[in-house]
């Protein structure tokens, strides 16, 4: 496959892609969940096992005027435990929603009642930017010391690019930016930062060894030598996730998509963004010289 002869066209469509996506962001904006904006979260008990599903219809059925069917329900260690995190509740919403989960179920309990003020709100969005900034930093580190400069910049904004990318699905399709979903982006990182080491490893390993080629053929050439295994990695790593999304449940919907969405666009970037990023760069810079 001649990579290099479409890489400039990827680039531009790439380039498209995140100016989409910076533009979506910035106009449509995220669905932050109560982890970010603060709310609710109930935890109950009741007499029989329940499933997600039957509590969902409940709250859909009975107090569908409260609109709380949407939150997240969470089944904990036993089947006859959940977790309800929602909007904030007044008193007597509470009380509505527990009369009914009562009726449907019987023996109500209350275990907790808690509620996430935006500061803490707030907070978790601090801690997840710092996280995000932290891992680009390592990488930018690992990749400088490890290959040269050229490289992790390369990666990096291959990653920046799945980043806004998984952002940008999530805003077009209104899902909840939550908690796992910082654990689901940060997984997404791992996971493309991965994949283009290895490409990145064949490219510097070809340079050493297959010195009377040109650039571009170092690459076209590095690049086909670790297509098998990019395809076959993304095809396991994605089958596995859809399981997940298919049969996960409600609780990690969010999640699991995130994560679909950045297996997809992960191999890609490896493929038609990191790649070419750094051949145009290194290109670039053997010029400059030249020109001199």
């Amino acid at each position: 496959m001649n990579f290099v002869g479409i890489g400039k066209t990827a680039l531009r469509v790439s380039m498209a892609m995140v100016i989409v996506a910076i533009v979506i962001l910035v106009f449509r904006g995220l669905n932050l969940g109560i982890d970010f904006t603060g709310g609710s979260i109930m935890e109950r008990q009741v007499d029989q096992s329940v499933t997600v599903e039957e509590i969902r219809t409940v709250l859909s059925n009975e107090v569908g005027e409260l609109g709380v069917a949407d939150g997240v329900i969470q089944i904990l260690d036993r089947s006859d435990q959940f977790l309800l995190r929602t909007r904030t509740l007044e008193t007597s919403e509470i009380m509505q929603i527990d009369a009914a989960l009562d009726a449907a179920f019987g023996g109500l309990q209350e275990r907790r009642t808690d509620m996430v003020g935006p500061v803490i709100g707030q907070e978790l969005v601090r801690q997840a930017l710092w996280a995000l900034l932290i891992a680009a930093v390592g990488i930018l580190a690992y990749v400088s010391v490890r290959f040269e400069f050229r490289f992790a910049g390369s990666a990096i904004a291959a990653v920046l690019h799945d980043v806004l990318f998984v952002l940008a699905v999530f805003a077009i399709t209104g899902r909840e930016i939550n908690s796992p979903f910082v654990a689901a982006i940060l997984t997404v990182v791992g996971y493309s930062i991965n994949d283009t080491i290895v490409i990145f490893d064949k490219v510097r390993e070809n340079l050493r060894f297959r010195k009377r080629e040109t650039l571009e053929e170092v690459v076209n050439n590095s690049l086909n030598e670790t297509l098998p295994r990019s395809i076959n990695t993304s095809m396991t790593t994605f089958v596995v996730i859809l399981m997940l999304f298919v049969f996960g449940g409600a609780s990690i919907s969010d999640f699991a998509f995130a994560l679909l969405v950045g297996v997809l666009v992960g191999t890609y970037s490896s493929l038609f963004v990191a790649s070419p990023v750094w051949l145009e760069w290194t290109l670039g810079a053997q010029k400059k010289p030249a020109q001199r």
